[in-house]
């Protein structure tokens, strides 16, 4: 057989592909990537334009019908600007647009075009983009995170798709005589449930976030609580101080123009030891300088001016002597976001909190990349999370369950037929359907985990709490950010579902998806199609340890949805030694 050359040999319009894909890193809402993190996530523009291009053949492998040179360039212009309008976000779901790509690909591969598999699968950019033009998906990955976020976007929808939902409130009111294509009705119904798991959590652990009294100034009455921001602290290697050094990287509350705030602290010396409380200031005035020193952890106490080292810090870490002190309560006043001093009855309410379980497992303290490798004595994940933190995301994981069986009811009265099989053993009927909303419920709360742990900041110029994962790395907070769980706002389980869905319907929810756990270096590997095509980007060689970083979020979905998928989370924690990255510490 002839080989004929294929687009991506011979040229590509990179500058419209580099300039979509640049610009997709802005795009929030309704985006595959925010349905659930991963690290080094490619480019939805750049999956599209190189599955195309490397179908399509290239003009020069058709002199019958491009004999000259310009004939050829003029070919190609047309075949150019086909992947011009491709790569827009625009057009990810504009049937025109993909029609165009869907067509060309049929006609280069003599409409029979093959499976592509992405064996390292990761976050599912590659074969989503695949299902989206038209092309058999598949996926694999040893890491079950990786699997599991790529069967949310590919395997599931297809199943579901073009379904009314079945909740009751879609069912009774005008929604009912609405037609529902693609996975509008699934995120519906992930919608609702996620709602009605909002609204149980706060019944039952709603008074572990209390509303805080606001002063005159500010209007008065009651507002919600942002977030509460403290400061763990260590006691002063000074043996005549004795106080406690709160580590605070920076005063500074808000940069917003006319909005400015900060904190000032205070030494009562008539105590003994002393103590350090906060004031906080608002408007134009000089900040105090933080306690930190350059970097790394080394701190100036407050009172005496003692240098605590890098190693008297860590040292007190690993003897638990560490503590928090919290700085000041965030609230959503009337015209914005107001500070407001910390108070005796919410720092009572935060010292109640008492998880009845807490992940137990133990961090790799091998690596730099995770903070129990940085010699601070925190050596578990539960540590990363205060005990209301933990409350809480206990309490929503407990409601998936109960949330899925309450689903499962009204789907079989919805008119669902029910088969008893399970989502991961390829059901299809209502018990796979309360599988398939329960593992949205799940990933929504793995999501939230990123939000809802100590290693949260504080961005003065958003005014607004970071996720923790700002990077392809856990280190050290010092000052920390604990939002509110019910608050409207990032932190809370209803803004988390909302992202969710918008993601959810911007999904293909057409053809054929799968994905597999597979080590790519066995014949597992093999049980995939001859013609298939091997289309990836495989993982970072020693940047990104992806299997460490994972089981952040796979303690909280092992708890959620093992039950689900028993295949993917049998073990303790996610697979490491095979994994294919440089890793020292898994050589020496």
């Amino acid at each position: 057989m002839t080989y004929r050359k294929k687009l991506i040999e011979v040229a590509l319009p990179l500058e419209a592909i580099n300039k979509e894909s640049a610009r997709e890193k802005s795009i929030r809402h309704g985006h595959p990537s925010t349905l659930h993190l991963w690290w080094a996530r490619r480019p939805l523009a750049t999956c599209r334009a190189v599955l195309f291009s490397s179908l399509v053949d290239d003009p020069s492998s058709h002199p019958d019908k491009f004999p000259t040179k310009e004939a050829q360039d003029t070919e190609r212009k047309r075949l150019f600007e086909i992947i011009e309008q491709l790569v827009k976000w625009e057009n990810i779901n504009n049937q025109e647009v993909l029609g165009a790509a869907k067509a060309e690909i049929l006609k280069s591969t003599n409409n029979n075009p093959p499976p592509v598999l992405d064996p390292f699968c990761g976050g599912g950019s590659i074969p989503l983009e695949a299902q989206r033009l038209g092309l058999e998906a598949h996926g694999s990955d040893i890491n079950p995170v990786a699997v599991l976020i790529t069967k949310a976007l590919i395997e599931i929808p297809p199943k579901f798709a073009n379904q009314p939902p079945v909740n009751p409130d879609s069912r009774k009111n005008s929604l009912a005589t609405k037609k529902w294509f693609g996975a509008q009705g699934l995120a519906e119904d992930v919608r609702y449930y996620g709602q009605w798991m909002r609204d149980e959590a706060f019944k039952q652990i709603g008074h572990l976030y209390p509303k805080v009294n606001v002063p005159q100034e500010y209007g008065g009455g009651e507002a919600t609580v942002i977030a509460w921001l403290w400061a763990r602290t260590v006691k002063c290697p000074n043996p005549a101080c004795g106080a406690k050094i709160p580590l605070v990287r920076s005063f500074v509350l808000s940069t917003k123009k006319g909005k400015e705030a900060w904190v000032e602290p205070i030494v009562d010396r008539e105590q003994q030891p002393p103590i350090v409380s906060f004031k906080v200031k608002t408007g134009k005035g000089k900040v105090p300088e933080p306690p930190k020193i350059g970097r790394g952890a080394k701190f100036c106490c407050l009172v005496c001016n003692q240098i605590a080292s890098e190693e008297k810090i860590r040292a007190e870490f690993r003897a638990k002597r560490n503590d928090a002190q919290l700085m000041v309560i965030v609230a959503e006043g009337n015209k914005g976001r107001i500070y407001l001093p910390p108070n005796e009855q919410h720092i009572s309410v935060a010292l109640r909190a008492k998880p009845e379980w807490k992940p137990e497992e133990e961090m790799n303290q091998k690596t730099s990349n995770l903070v129990s490798g940085r010699g601070y004595g925190i050596t578990h994940w539960h540590e990363i999370f205060t005990n209301r933190q933990l409350v809480a995301l206990t309490t929503f994981s407990d409601l998936i369950k109960e949330a899925r069986e309450k689903l499962l009811t009204d789907a079989i009265s919805a008119g669902m037929a029910d088969d008893n099989l399970p989502l991961y053993k390829a059901g299809s009927s209502a018990t796979a359907y309360a599988d398939a909303v329960a593992t949205y419920l799940g990933l929504a709360l793995s999501k939230l985990s990123d939000s809802l742990c100590s290693l949260v900041t504080w961005k003065p110029s958003m005014d607004q709490a970071i996720h923790a994962f700002t990077k392809q790395a856990l280190p050290m907070v010092w000052d920390y950010a604990e939002s509110n769980m019910f608050n409207s706002a990032a932190g809370d389980y209803n803004t988390t579902i909302s992202t969710i869905v918008r993601a959810l319907k911007n999904l293909v929810a057409e053809g054929v998806g799968n994905v597999k756990q597979i080590d790519a270096t066995t014949t597992d590997i093999l049980s995939y199609a001859k013609s298939i095509v091997v289309c990836t980007d495989p993982p970072y060689y020693d940047n990104i340890s992806y299997a460490d970083l994972s089981d952040f979020f796979y303690v909280w979905l092992r708890r959620s949805l093992s039950s689900i998928y028993p295949d993917l989370f049998h073990t303790i924690a996610v697979p490491k030694e095979k994994e294919l990255v440089a890793t020292p510490y898994r050589i020496n």
